[in-house]
């Protein structure tokens, strides 16, 4: 539940539990966090409606330093006091506004994702979207990573990896994960147990509702923390929150959480998994008669989905490393197909039971270094799509698709290999974006432009593994 619903609310908070500063968050275009921090007695009724200045020159994508002034709008019901902090202070999260036109700013994620739901009810399809991420992350003990002109590595480690089972530990006291072993395993094989405890009541104390919370398939403290969905904002509100608390946690701990989609060679890697329905009022419209309980509007919305997939993966899966995960073998699913309880496809229908409200889809090839207001927005307009324009997703695979003969495979879309593929499917295919004045043009060109630069920087870049391949050819 919100702390407060009004601003006038929100300063008797302030004013009764003695905060004494108030943390000004906001998001970047690919998803980090920002923030400035005021006195209590700085912040008023008036930041609500006046904005706080910032900088948008120094923000990268952002305004030219010829036209650098913009305005943070904080949101009461983001707000939550933040654990992290010595002092008293409260957390609240805002939207980015132009000072002179006083409008929502075309490149910020959260107006964006405002814009997606607006656009939504104008269809008259839906009023809300709920989404539900399972972001999955690794908790390791060190990291250590560089590169030069002659140099270029990366190492991390953890103290249940299983390449340290032959460590000269003191002692080594054994319970290593084996590689893809690190499913539910009890204590003391499953070592990040208490710390993830910790993750768990400090993300209830800042107002997520966590379902559960285990360790991961792979080895080296991969985990994963369930907690209840929401609208689409609130649940990128939430995921920006649950990365946070996450990360701190673990800086508490002396350890690094990350949410990198690939970080271990040979062994499964971090997806966010994204639970999806359309509600119009209090009917869930992917509720029906169809395959697992769905509805015909849910088909279409998988159609759409399945259509725009290559283009959605350049923000859903928008990192190089993203496409270290999507490979054959390692969980994470390829072809865009859909089934009921089938975690080889793209699309899963999760078994709800009887349930209509909990009817829904699951797109299983978001990662986590995505940022997830442009996420879930770029799967919302892909859906609204395909049920706009009736795109049936043709017949469900039930079999496992990594072992189908390769005649039949063939004929399954895939997702692109490649953070440079995706990109490439994006310049092809952003109408169902851009048209619908959700997502400007502008904005794609900066996406792909920024985007690009990470590709080119890595492409100039000898990878290590080059030298054990080719350097006594």
């Amino acid at each position: 539940m919100p702390i407060a619903h009004t601003p006038q609310e929100l300063i008797q908070f302030i004013e009764g539990r003695s905060i004494n500063f108030v943390d000004i968050k906001f998001a970047d275009s690919f998803g980090q966090w920002h923030h400035i921090t005021l006195p209590a007695h700085s912040f008023s009724e008036k930041s609500f409606v006046e904005g706080i200045p910032f900088d948008g020159s120094s923000i990268r994508g952002w305004q030219g330093i010829d036209e650098s002034d913009m305005l943070l709008i904080p949101e009461v019901e983001t707000a939550f006091v933040d654990p992290f902090f010595n002092e008293p202070t409260l957390s609240i999260s805002c939207y980015v506004i132009d000072p002179i036109t006083k409008e929502p700013y075309s490149k910020d994620p959260r107006s964006i994702a405002k814009k997606a739901i607006a656009y939504l009810s104008q269809t008259g399809i839906g009023d809300v979207a709920f989404f539900g991420p399972e972001a999955e992350f690794f908790i390791f003990d060190n990291v250590r990573f560089g590169s030069s002109n002659h140099y270029c590595f990366y190492e991390v480690d953890s103290v249940e990896g299983a390449w340290n089972s032959e460590s000269e530990e003191t002692p080594n006291q054994g319970h290593k994960i084996g590689y893809k072993k690190g499913y539910f395993p009890v204590p003391p094989i499953d070592q990040m147990n208490d710390i993830r405890l910790e993750m768990i009541s400090t993300l209830e104390r800042v107002g997520l509702q966590v379902e559960r919370g285990h360790h991961e398939v792979a080895t080296g403290g991969q985990g994963e923390i369930n907690y209840k969905f929401n609208n689409l904002i609130e649940a990128a509100d939430e995921l920006l929150r649950y990365k946070y608390v996450l990360k701190n946690v673990g800086y508490k701990w002396g350890k690094f959480v990350t949410f990198l989609p690939k970080p271990l060679s040979g062994d499964n890697g971090s997806g966010m998994h994204c639970h999806f329905s359309i509600w119009k009022g209090s009917q869930n419209l992917f509720a029906g008669k169809e395959i697992a309980g769905l509805s015909e509007i849910a088909l279409f919305a998988i159609g759409g989905i399945i259509k725009h997939g290559r283009a959605i993966a350049a923000f859903s899966n928008p990192t190089v490393n993203s496409y270290h995960r999507l490979v054959p073998g390692f969980e994470a699913p390829i072809h865009l197909a859909y089934d009921y309880r089938n975690r080889s496809a793209a699309i899963r229908l999760p078994y709800t039971g009887d349930s209509e409200k909990a009817k829904r889809i699951e797109c299983r090839f978001p990662d986590g270094s995505s940022n997830p207001y442009l996420t879930f927005t770029v799967i919302l307009l892909a859906a609204i799509d395909g049920i706009q324009k009736q795109i049936h997703p043709g017949k469900p695979h039930h079999e496992n698709i990594w072992e189908m003969n390769a005649k039949e495979l063939k004929k399954l879309p895939k997702l692109p290999g490649s953070l440079e593929e995706a990109l490439e499917a994006l310049k092809a295919d952003h109408q169902f974006l851009t048209d619908t004045g959700v997502i400007s043009k502008e904005f794609i060109d900066m996406w792909i432009a920024e985007k690009q630069t990470e590709i080119d920087a890595i492409r100039l870049t000898p990878h290590p593994k080059e030298f054990e391949l080719y350097s006594n050819i």
